[in-house]
């Protein structure tokens, strides 16, 4: 996959213009995804973060902008991805540290470190089970070819101790993110995401902690938009994803929130 040139790119707007990220017009866009899953983290100015898979850099940034003063590294599998981030992260005036590199091959220098949080919006569908897509680049970023245990066991890795995962994926993954929790992380918490009061979580945020002694917490879910239906053009968001879109806001579901 080449690089991306600048005819190529479109310049958008995350949180209100805090963030601007360039991304390709033809390829993986971020969504509010990676916004929401930004919002879920309690990380506080002076921590460390590594955000997995971090392709243009949609959620370390929107992190770095609602936390001031982190210490973040990004790691990206596509080269074209880990330039766009770096470029992002320079478009930001953000001191983000971008690594292009497999997260099952990590590099030596990043093996010795540990962070106390690790973020992941891992490829939602298994090898083979959805469309392919046009673009190889955004056919790498929605479907998986590094199995998901493989992302709990890197995370677990660079994890210090008492520190967080958060990972965002789809709510029929959930048994396997479970699976890939024991003997690694504990102190698991689940908060569903349903688009509207009374339909079916589509998506989940994991929240798992490196030596985590408590119970399982499974939480009510977080209702993404006003209405019981989608009844005019325009945004729907509930005043509390409002303010996490457009605001920075945290994201409230947590135990500690």
């Amino acid at each position: 996959m080449t690089q991306f040139t600048d005819p190529e790119l479109s310049l958008n707007d995350f949180l209100n213009g805090r963030v601007r990220l360039w991304q390709p017009l033809s390829g993986y866009r971020a969504g509010v995804d990676p916004v929401l899953l930004a919002a879920a983290v309690p990380a506080k100015a002076g921590q460390s973060v590594l955000e997995l898979g971090c392709g243009a850099g949609a959620a370390i940034l929107c992190l770095m902008a609602r936390v001031p003063g982190l210490n973040a590294t990004g790691v990206e599998l596509q080269s074209p991805y880990a330039d766009l981030a770096t470029r992002n992260a320079d478009q930001n005036a953000q001191a983000l540290t971008v690594v292009q590199a497999d997260l099952s091959k990590l590099p030596a220098e990043l093996k010795q470190q540990q962070f106390d949080h690790v973020i992941a919006n891992p490829p939602y569908y298994l090898a083979g089970a959805h469309s392919p897509a046009a673009d190889s680049g955004r056919g790498i970023a929605l479907g998986e070819d590094t199995p998901l245990r493989d992302w709990f066991d890197c995370a677990a890795k660079r994890l210090a101790p008492r520190g967080y995962l958060h990972m965002i994926q789809k709510a029929d993954r959930l048994p396997d993110m479970l699976s890939a929790c024991a003997g690694r992380l504990g102190s698991v918490e689940v908060l569903p995401l349903a688009a509207r009061a009374g339909r079916k979580a589509q998506l989940v945020v994991l929240r798992a902690r490196k030596g985590g002694r408590s119970a399982f917490q499974l939480h009510a879910p977080l209702i993404l938009h006003k209405g019981v239906r989608h009844e005019k053009d325009g945004e729907s968001y509930t005043s509390q994803i409002s303010s996490v879109l457009r605001d920075g806001a945290a994201l409230n579901g947590f135990s500690d929130q």
